[in-house]
């Protein structure tokens, strides 16, 4: 009972947000192509609700494909630097890298030496969101303490089975929290992919649709792409927080 009231207390400072701000909009009589209202944003969903969903699913398979992508590499890249010190050295620099590089200035490059559109916006996607993945579980198959390290080699456990039966186990929560930062990473890696492929003249995505409703004035459109992104965002982050949430209760209970 006592979580009840912080349960709700978002939606409601939501539901209070909204109902200043199209007070605000019908007090100062502000134009819609200026800052619309909620009503006007809602309304300009409502009149092509499939385009702005298939743009949105557009969006998703870009954001989902990449996270995939970053978490299948940076499992396997920080297993490789845990397994050699050779790896370390020759893995971490570059990693670091990537991650500084702003992809907005590279996006461009990509998608002309890529070619396939889908395939250019899913690699911008994944240098955004590979490092958290990578880092994370890089410092996660470090954690074990020295002394189950002795324990397991006194036992005679090689490096595949200490790795398999401490280490991996041992990097789970932290592979989890990178997997939930990086999942936020992704869709703005898509984001911005899409804004300068739709800048090009690919349209993909609800990046190309703020981009076309901005051309054309449309401000509540452009609102209404912008909405369902923040949602998607939302949404993906509680979803991942979920999975961490079941995987991390069913090992407690193994």
């Amino acid at each position: 009972m006592n979580g009840t009231p912080a349960r709700w207390a978002p939606a409601a400072a939501g539901v209070i947000f909204l109902a200043l701000w199209q007070a605000a909009v019908w007090a100062t009589g502000v134009p819609p192509y200026l800052v619309p209202g909620p009503l006007a944003i809602m309304q300009a969903f409502l009149a092509v609700p499939g385009l702005m969903l298939g743009s949105l699913l557009s969006t998703l398979v870009v954001t989902f494909t990449a996270l995939a992508v970053s978490a299948v590499l940076g499992v396997a890249l920080a297993v490789a630097m845990t397994a050699s010190p050779w790896a370390r050295a020759a893995i971490q620099p570059w990693a670091v890298a990537l991650q500084v590089t702003p992809v907005v200035a590279i996006a461009p490059l990509i998608i002309v030496w890529v070619g396939d559109p889908f395939a250019a916006l899913v690699v911008c996607a994944t240098i955004v969101a590979f490092f958290p993945i990578f880092s994370n579980t890089a410092i996660g198959l470090a954690s074990p303490p020295a002394e189950l390290l002795d324990l397991f080699r006194l036992n005679g456990a090689g490096a595949w089975a200490t790795l398999r039966l401490l280490r991996l186990p041992a990097a789970l929560p932290y592979f989890l929290a990178g997997l939930r930062i990086s999942g936020g990473l992704a869709l703005v890696g898509a984001v911005v992919a899409e804004f300068v492929a739709g800048a090009g003249g690919f349209a993909s995505g609800l990046a190309y649709r703020i981009l076309e409703s901005g051309y054309r004035l449309q401000i509540p459109r452009m609102f209404a792409a912008l909405v369902l992104l923040s949602a998607a965002g939302i949404a993906i982050n509680a979803a991942l927080a979920l999975v961490a949430r079941w995987l991390l209760r069913r090992r407690g209970e193994a």
